[in-house]
């Protein structure tokens, strides 16, 4: 098929390998309703932190996929379909506007509504548009241990991300998935806040397995390197029950309290309704499912739209009752450190 015939492409690289994947699609990819419909399918997966008629969740088929070395990535594959603007994709977080949502959430923890919430923010990045292709590359070659992908439909326009947080992923019979909260730019001591925050999600992730899998194993939490920060993380291997169920178990996973907050729910009502920048596919989640009967699927961090007239950076960060506006501002700026730095470097 020749390139320009194709409208729709993912191009993936897994943590700590020097292959990629690049699945094409002509034309646009497959809309589902809810995660619940990836019962039994196949293909690439791009899913947002929750889908709206703007940013729906997307299925890609594996029919058409490339594996090769990043580097025999030809420049001109495909044009990317960086059709938005940073006016149609808006909601710029200005200080203010972050100041402004900081108060409210944190108001909603100091009245008990909630134990945790996630607070994210956008920015635009103006500066010169670069090959997508070789920004993939970069982020490759700059974060070794992270799941890289560049994702371009026409549904949700051109997508980067180099993120550390595995969602699901598998074979068979044998699954893992992640605890990843809490975020210092140089390892020492963890605060209790942070220690408190990781717990949250190991608990709620706990909870979720136990309905879908049997013979958990908890490791952790650890300290590790994510690009310029570090987290504390905790894995759990485990047995799934029914592999052609998983879309059940995304249903009850996604969003996690590492990108949403709790009770889960009522959380991300909350924050759709209350967060000054749409978060669109960021803290959504990406990654091949059951191709060759093999999952990856990342949380979406780490990441930036690609638009025709700049950069839509995103980052968030954790609050709880004791959490401080000028710090957790500071965090999302030390987060939107990953991609920036592809850009301008």
């Amino acid at each position: 098929m020749n390139n320009a015939d194709v409208n729709s492409f993912a191009i993936y690289r897994l943590p700590g390998e020097t292959l990629c994947t690049l699945i094409q699609q002509e034309g646009e990819p497959q809309t589902l309703r809810s995660l619940a419909d990836l019962n039994g399918c196949s293909g690439f997966v791009m899913a947002p932190f929750v889908p709206t008629a703007e940013s729906p969740l997307l299925l890609l088929s594996e029919a058409q996929r490339t594996v090769c070395h990043v580097d025999r990535l030809p420049d001109n594959l495909l044009p990317a379909a960086c059709r938005y603007s940073s006016r149609e994709t808006g909601g710029e977080t200005t200080r203010q506007h972050y100041a402004i949502d900081f108060a409210n959430f944190h108001a909603q923890l100091l009245e008990g509504r909630f134990q945790k919430l996630v607070l994210a923010r956008s920015a635009f990045l103006q500066a010169p548009l670069k090959e997508p292709v070789a920004l993939f590359r970069h982020a490759c070659q700059a974060y070794p241990d992270a799941f890289v992908a560049l994702i371009s439909t026409p549904q949700s326009g051109t997508w980067l991300m180099a993120t550390p947080e595995v969602l699901v992923e598998g074979t068979a019979d044998r699954w893992h998935t992640m605890a990843l909260a809490g975020t210092m730019e140089a390892a020492g001591p963890w605060s209790i806040k942070n220690i408190q925050e990781q717990r949250y999600v190991t608990t709620y992730i706990m909870k979720c397995l136990e309905r879908f899998a049997s013979d958990i194993r908890e490791e952790g939490p650890v300290t590790v390197q994510a690009a310029n920060v570090v987290h504390l993380r905790s894995d759990f291997r485990f047995t799934l029950d029914d592999p052609t169920l998983i879309g059940n178990l995304l249903l009850t996973l996604h969003p996690t309290p590492a990108v949403g907050g709790l009770p889960k729910d009522a959380a991300v009502d909350f924050i759709v309704r209350n967060e000054a920048s749409p978060r669109r596919y960021y803290s959504g989640f990406a990654g091949p499912l059951q191709i060759e009967g093999v999952t990856h699927l990342f949380v979406a961090l780490r990441c930036m739209q690609l638009l025709f007239d700049g950069y839509r950076l995103y980052a968030g960060g954790g609050l709880l009752p004791d959490s401080e506006e000028a710090t957790e501002w500071h965090e999302t700026e030390a987060k939107m450190l990953a991609m920036r730095r592809l850009v301008e470097g």
